[in-house]
Protein backbone atom coordinates (compact mmCIF):
# COMPACT_ATOMS: atom_id res chain seq x y z
CA UNK A 1 0.00 0.00 0.00
CA UNK A 2 1.48 3.16 -0.72
CA UNK A 3 0.18 6.16 0.71
CA UNK A 4 1.12 9.85 -1.39
CA UNK A 5 1.87 13.01 0.47
CA UNK A 6 0.52 16.34 -1.32
CA UNK A 7 2.83 18.48 -3.09
CA UNK A 8 3.05 21.86 -1.74
CA UNK A 9 1.58 24.29 -4.68
CA UNK A 10 3.75 26.62 -5.76
CA UNK A 11 3.48 30.40 -4.42
CA UNK A 12 2.02 32.58 -6.62
CA UNK A 13 2.72 36.33 -5.75
CA UNK A 14 -0.51 38.07 -3.77
CA UNK A 15 0.51 41.36 -5.60
CA UNK A 16 1.00 40.39 -9.42
CA UNK A 17 3.10 41.56 -11.59
CA UNK A 18 4.00 44.81 -10.15
CA UNK A 19 4.85 43.68 -7.05
CA UNK A 20 8.26 41.96 -8.73
CA UNK A 21 8.87 45.52 -10.98
CA UNK A 22 11.03 48.30 -10.02
CA UNK A 23 9.74 51.30 -7.70
CA UNK A 24 10.40 53.79 -10.55
CA UNK A 25 8.83 51.60 -13.26
CA UNK A 26 5.95 51.09 -11.15
CA UNK A 27 5.77 54.47 -10.22
CA UNK A 28 5.80 55.87 -14.20
CA UNK A 29 3.08 53.02 -14.58
CA UNK A 30 1.20 54.75 -11.29
CA UNK A 31 1.40 58.47 -12.86
CA UNK A 32 0.47 57.44 -16.27
CA UNK A 33 -2.75 55.60 -15.27
CA UNK A 34 -3.07 58.50 -12.52
CA UNK A 35 -2.72 61.17 -15.70
CA UNK A 36 -5.29 59.62 -18.32
CA UNK A 37 -8.07 59.01 -15.18
CA UNK A 38 -7.93 62.82 -13.96
CA UNK A 39 -8.01 64.55 -17.00
CA UNK A 40 -10.70 61.96 -18.12
CA UNK A 41 -12.50 63.88 -14.89
CA UNK A 42 -11.63 67.13 -15.88
CA UNK A 43 -13.16 66.57 -19.55
CA UNK A 44 -16.58 65.03 -18.39
CA UNK A 45 -16.67 68.11 -15.95
CA UNK A 46 -15.64 70.58 -19.00
CA UNK A 47 -18.71 68.41 -20.92
CA UNK A 48 -21.15 69.07 -17.75
CA UNK A 49 -20.23 72.91 -18.53
CA UNK A 50 -17.99 74.02 -15.93
CA UNK A 51 -15.93 76.70 -16.91
CA UNK A 52 -11.97 75.85 -16.99
CA UNK A 53 -10.55 78.69 -16.14
CA UNK A 54 -8.19 79.17 -12.88
CA UNK A 55 -6.05 81.97 -11.66
CA UNK A 56 -3.06 81.34 -10.08
CA UNK A 57 -2.26 84.11 -6.78
CA UNK A 58 -1.66 87.00 -8.14
CA UNK A 59 -2.79 87.31 -11.35
CA UNK A 60 -5.57 89.77 -13.17
CA UNK A 61 -7.79 87.28 -14.59
CA UNK A 62 -8.43 83.67 -14.79
CA UNK A 63 -6.79 81.66 -18.18
CA UNK A 64 -8.27 79.01 -19.83
CA UNK A 65 -6.87 75.47 -18.79
CA UNK A 66 -6.11 73.69 -21.67
CA UNK A 67 -7.35 69.85 -22.66
CA UNK A 68 -5.05 68.00 -21.40
CA UNK A 69 -3.48 70.74 -18.93
CA UNK A 70 -4.66 68.17 -15.92
CA UNK A 71 -3.01 65.14 -17.53
CA UNK A 72 0.54 67.28 -17.80
CA UNK A 73 -0.27 68.45 -14.05
CA UNK A 74 -0.57 65.03 -12.49
CA UNK A 75 2.76 63.85 -14.46
CA UNK A 76 4.49 67.15 -13.41
CA UNK A 77 3.94 66.47 -9.56
CA UNK A 78 4.24 62.76 -9.85
CA UNK A 79 8.01 63.00 -10.13
CA UNK A 80 8.09 64.53 -6.55
CA UNK A 81 5.93 60.89 -5.70
CA UNK A 82 8.01 58.44 -7.70
CA UNK A 83 11.65 60.22 -6.21
CA UNK A 84 9.75 60.12 -2.26
CA UNK A 85 8.84 56.59 -2.92
CA UNK A 86 12.33 55.24 -4.24
CA UNK A 87 13.67 57.18 -1.48
CA UNK A 88 11.78 55.48 1.27
CA UNK A 89 11.93 52.08 -0.51
CA UNK A 90 15.79 52.40 -0.18
CA UNK A 91 16.06 53.79 3.44
CA UNK A 92 12.62 53.72 5.53
CA UNK A 93 11.73 50.63 7.79
CA UNK A 94 8.17 50.88 6.96
CA UNK A 95 8.02 52.72 3.02
CA UNK A 96 4.61 51.63 2.00
CA UNK A 97 3.49 53.31 5.48
CA UNK A 98 5.39 56.47 5.51
CA UNK A 99 4.78 57.32 1.93
CA UNK A 100 0.87 56.78 2.31
CA UNK A 101 1.00 59.39 5.30
CA UNK A 102 3.25 61.52 3.37
CA UNK A 103 1.14 61.57 0.35
CA UNK A 104 -1.80 61.86 2.18
CA UNK A 105 -1.20 64.59 3.88
CA UNK A 106 0.97 66.49 0.81
CA UNK A 107 -2.79 65.73 -1.10
CA UNK A 108 -4.99 67.20 1.92
CA UNK A 109 -2.32 70.69 1.44
CA UNK A 110 -2.44 70.58 -2.66
CA UNK A 111 -6.21 71.25 -1.59
CA UNK A 112 -5.64 74.76 -0.45
CA UNK A 113 -4.50 75.98 -3.71
CA UNK A 114 -8.07 75.73 -5.66
CA UNK A 115 -9.21 76.87 -2.33
CA UNK A 116 -7.69 80.44 -2.71
CA UNK A 117 -7.67 80.40 -7.06
CA UNK A 118 -8.68 84.21 -7.52
CA UNK A 119 -10.57 85.05 -10.50
CA UNK A 120 -11.58 81.02 -10.22
CA UNK A 121 -15.40 80.10 -10.22
CA UNK A 122 -16.30 78.10 -7.61
CA UNK A 123 -17.29 74.99 -9.93
CA UNK A 124 -13.94 75.01 -11.23
CA UNK A 125 -12.38 75.13 -7.94
CA UNK A 126 -14.51 72.24 -6.91
CA UNK A 127 -13.10 70.26 -9.97
CA UNK A 128 -9.56 71.30 -9.16
CA UNK A 129 -9.41 70.05 -5.84
CA UNK A 130 -11.62 66.78 -6.57
CA UNK A 131 -8.63 66.13 -9.24
CA UNK A 132 -5.86 66.43 -6.75
CA UNK A 133 -7.73 63.64 -4.98
CA UNK A 134 -8.67 62.07 -8.11
CA UNK A 135 -5.05 61.54 -9.34
CA UNK A 136 -4.19 60.68 -5.58
CA UNK A 137 -6.87 57.90 -5.79
CA UNK A 138 -4.93 56.32 -8.22
CA UNK A 139 -1.47 57.02 -8.15
CA UNK A 140 -0.76 56.39 -4.27
CA UNK A 141 -2.36 53.47 -3.69
CA UNK A 142 -0.78 51.65 -6.70
CA UNK A 143 3.13 52.81 -5.31
CA UNK A 144 2.11 51.93 -2.19
CA UNK A 145 1.38 48.15 -2.63
CA UNK A 146 4.65 47.83 -4.54
CA UNK A 147 6.08 49.56 -1.36
CA UNK A 148 4.91 47.42 0.33
CA UNK A 149 6.69 44.25 -0.54
CA UNK A 150 9.75 46.26 0.52
CA UNK A 151 12.32 43.27 1.44
CA UNK A 152 14.80 44.55 4.55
Amino acid sequence: MSVTTPQPQAQQSESGLLSTRPVWLVGILATLAGAVVTEAFALVARAAGVPMEAASPGATEAAEIPVGGFFGGVLFWSVAGIVLAVVLARWAKKPARTFTVTTVVLTALSLAGPAVAPHTAASTQIVLAASHVVAAAVVVPLLARRLSHVRR
